[in-house]
């Protein structure tokens, strides 16, 4: 059955717990090993409720992925940001304060474990994360480096910049908390200063590839 289907509030909830439940036994299992049945057993439903909330065990571990990218990056907060007025920059900044804040907050969730085993061993989910939790954040961030930069949206320039710009983000995202907190225990334990840095950092880098970038080709 098709996952779209109009939910109630009970069908709703049913929904959700079976996302998180299903995003815990994804991070212990991994897609290949990970069954509809011990999902459904794991958050008391009926074995056919895999089915007919998301279609397919295919379908739900797709809504987990991009669950987990949701939860690491939110694309409201990226828009937001992207949508206040005066300097890029503090766009910017506003967008690494999201990340950081959610980088360095306590809770241990299975987003993180999810996401970690899907990179290094890509499934039939790589694409729906690829096209629908990765691009639309990516769009929206290529407008705000674009701002910056003063550089158009399909520049390969604009598009080296996010990736440079994002990595280290991305890596103190996933990267595991006792890897961070054992190898450069510092990063995370001023949020302020950390972001401080980021936005130096960032804007070194970024004032450098502007000026190579706006040159006339020789």
């Amino acid at each position: 059955m098709s996952s779209s289907r109009p939910a109630s509030t009970h069908g709703h909830a049913t929904r959700q717990q079976l996302l998180d439940v299903a995003g815990q036994v994804f991070a212990e299992r991994g897609f290949a090993d990970a069954t509809s049945k011990e999902i459904c057993a794991r958050a008391g439903t009926n074995a056919a409720a895999v089915n007919y909330h998301f279609g397919g065990r295919e379908q739900l571990y797709e809504a987990v992925l991009i669950e987990a990218h949701q939860h690491l990056v939110k694309l409201e907060e990226i828009q937001h940001a992207a949508a206040m007025d005066g300097d890029p920059r503090d766009k910017l900044r506003a967008v690494l304060t999201a990340v950081v804040q959610r980088a360095t907050a306590p809770d241990a969730h299975w987003a993180t474990r999810v996401l970690v085993r899907e990179l290094l061993t890509p499934t039939v989910g790589a694409s729906a994360l690829a096209h629908k939790a990765i691009a639309p954040k990516a769009r929206v961030m290529q407008g705000i480096v674009g701002e910056i930069l003063g550089l158009p949206p399909d520049s390969p320039g604009l598009q080296r910049s996010l990736l440079l710009l994002m990595g280290p983000c991305l890596a103190l995202l996933l990267a595991p908390r006792p890897l961070r907190e054992t190898i450069l225990p510092a990063i995370t334990r001023d949020v302020t200063a950390l972001v401080d840095d980021m936005m130096c950092y960032a804007d070194a880098g970024l004032a450098a590839l502007a000026h190579r970038y706006r040159q006339p080709a020789p």
